[in-house]
């Protein structure tokens, strides 16, 4: 780029010559998660200092096939929490939905599902276990479908035909 766009920005990013060589590297080496490796090529372009491209939010974007938007947060995380938080995921737990089985009740619902089922039935179904998690104030909600994902987790699906624990045996070469 002939010249620098000097645009009026609220996080400016300008990097020290060790962070871009530890930038430069992350990308050489490749062994990096792909979001990492997009904030490392993100804040190398950003850069306004006397080694860096300067790029725009908009150019960021188009060269990397990203948001202005995550170039922007980007920006912003590295001008409010430092080098390294730039760089590393942020998982939110308030972003992600709250888990209706928690390990307590994930247990008495394990407890359940392998004590002996309603009478005349041959075994728990998911309809009945999420009847009976309901009755009985394990939790206020719970759809069939979250009730067989929590039990194929642990492994212990009695509702299913096989609660794949059983070993393969080898079958001769012929």
């Amino acid at each position: 780029m002939a010249g620098k766009e000097i645009a009026v920005k609220k996080y400016v990013v300008k990097l020290s010559a060790e962070e871009r060589e530890l930038l430069e590297t992350l990308i050489r080496s490749g062994k990096h998660a792909a979001r990492k490796l997009l904030k490392a090529r993100i804040l190398l372009k950003a850069d306004l200092s006397d080694a860096g491209e300067g790029w725009s939010d908009s150019q960021i974007a188009a060269a990397l096939d990203t948001s202005v938007d995550t170039v922007a947060r980007t920006r912003q995380r590295l001008v409010e929490e430092g080098f390294e938080s730039a760089l590393t995921y942020k998982y939110s737990p308030t972003s992600a939905r709250p888990r209706i089985f928690d390990g307590a009740a994930e247990a008495k619902l394990i407890a359940l599902a392998c004590s002996t089922p309603p009478e005349g039935r041959a075994r728990w179904t998911l309809q009945l276990l999420e009847e009976k998690v309901v009755e009985l104030s394990i939790v206020d909600r719970a759809s069939d479908n979250t009730i067989g994902r929590t039990l194929k987790k642990t492994n212990s699906n009695p509702t299913g035909k096989s609660s794949g624990l059983s070993r393969r045996t080898a079958t001769p070469h012929s």
